[in-house]
């Protein structure tokens, strides 16, 4: 019998356990609704919802979006011995180079890989996987022979050189070492002094840097072509580089631009005055306004703001008004106080005529002050 009275004291603070369990699991199936009915889904946290968004737009920033660049290299290009400096260069960026054939021959061509998912927001021409920007390099002879073709035909219905009407794709034209080649064309003493040259070396001898010139304009206004002249393979890996870095960080800056009003900041204040809801800073915000006119000191600004301490009372003065000129000089007899040993002021006829202009005029184009 002694053994039994804790027996039973254990199995009732057993049952008492037990019976506490189904007592919160009838309390939740209440809250819930009859058995077998959905769960109805709860609100979303706005911090989880905001996450996704978040992670997009931290993909996109350049950093990021620059390793889902590729420059595809034709392979025409690798053979030059300059073309490891290039290479090295895209390497170091953190974006891959990648040796492929491209059409035309010796040029670059660029690749973005989509990120998964896509940020809304961003237009989706964006995530295009070929950028339609193709860098051509051509030698200084071949330069020179579209150069004369250029410059020899009239017209803008003259065939552009190196550009197809098919292709999609803009293309650069890049140059590299055209001023050292133009220098060793040109004719020495004695050479100049022979009548019998080739035609071919007489028409390289003609091209000189004004019809580069000449050519340069007639590319960018008949086909928008920029031509692009360097001195080396490490001048043109820096432009290479900094084009690369160019384009990753274009669908960050849409994503934020894409936004109506994207200057306004959220939660904080950028620049200016803050004004509260309820109203406070209205009166120092109008105040700064008034120290925006030319030749307006803090004192002068303080003896407007005190006598009208909003816009809409000093709009309401004019509107009171029985004249064109009694409006102009309203504020003219303002006092303005001065430190101790200095005549006393006041704000004068000319600030007075512009701020009633200001506040009241319906011309844009009407110039407030005269002595500007």
């Amino acid at each position: 019998m002694a053994r039994a009275g804790p027996g039973r004291a254990g199995s009732a603070r057993r049952g008492l356990g037990e019976r506490r369990l189904p007592t919160w699991e009838i309390s939740d199936s209440d809250a819930e609704g009859p058995a077998g009915a959905e769960t109805p889904a709860r609100g979303r946290d706005p911090a989880e919802e905001r996450r996704p968004a978040a992670e997009a737009l931290r993909r996109l920033r350049p950093g990021q979006a620059v390793r889902r660049l590729a420059v595809l290299v034709d392979p025409a290009v690798l053979e030059d011995a300059g073309a490891d400096t290039l290479m090295e260069a895209l390497h170091a960026l953190g974006c891959e180079p990648r040796a492929e054939p491209q059409r035309p021959a010796r040029s670059l061509r660029w690749s973005r890989e989509s990120p998964d998912p896509c940020p809304r927001g961003v237009p989706p021409e964006v995530w295009a996987e070929d950028e339609p920007h193709v860098l051509l390099l051509l030698e200084p002879e071949e330069f020179v022979r579209g150069v004369l073709q250029l410059t020899q035909v009239r017209g803008p219905t003259c065939p552009v050189p190196w550009v197809t009407p098919e292709s999609p794709a803009r293309p650069h034209l890049a140059v590299i070492g055209l001023d050292a080649y133009l220098w060793s064309q040109k004719p020495s003493t004695q050479e100049t002094q022979q009548p019998e040259h080739p035609a071919v070396t007489r028409a390289e001898v003609a091209v000189g840097w004004p019809e580069v010139e000449e050519a340069l304009v007639r590319l960018q206004l008949w086909a928008n072509v920029d031509v692009l002249l360097v001195a080396s393979w490490q001048e043109l890996s820096q432009h290479v580089c900094a084009f690369t870095k160019a384009l990753a960080q274009r669908p960050f800056k849409q994503a934020r631009e894409s936004g109506a009003f994207p200057f306004c900041t959220s939660g904080r204040w950028a620049a200016g005055e803050q004004v509260a809801r309820d109203g406070t800073g209205l009166r120092r915000a109008w105040w700064r306004q008034v120290k925006q006119f030319n030749r307006v000191s803090p004192a002068v600004a303080d003896a407007i703001v005190s006598a009208f301490p909003s816009p809409r009372l000093l709009q309401q003065a004019y509107m009171a008004c029985g004249t064109e000129q009694e409006r102009l000089g309203l504020l003219a007899d303002l006092p303005v106080k001065t430190g101790k040993g200095v005549p006393p002021r006041r704000v004068g006829p000319d600030l007075s005529r512009r701020v009633c202009l200001f506040l009241t005029t319906t011309d844009p184009d009407l110039l407030l002050d005269l002595g500007s």
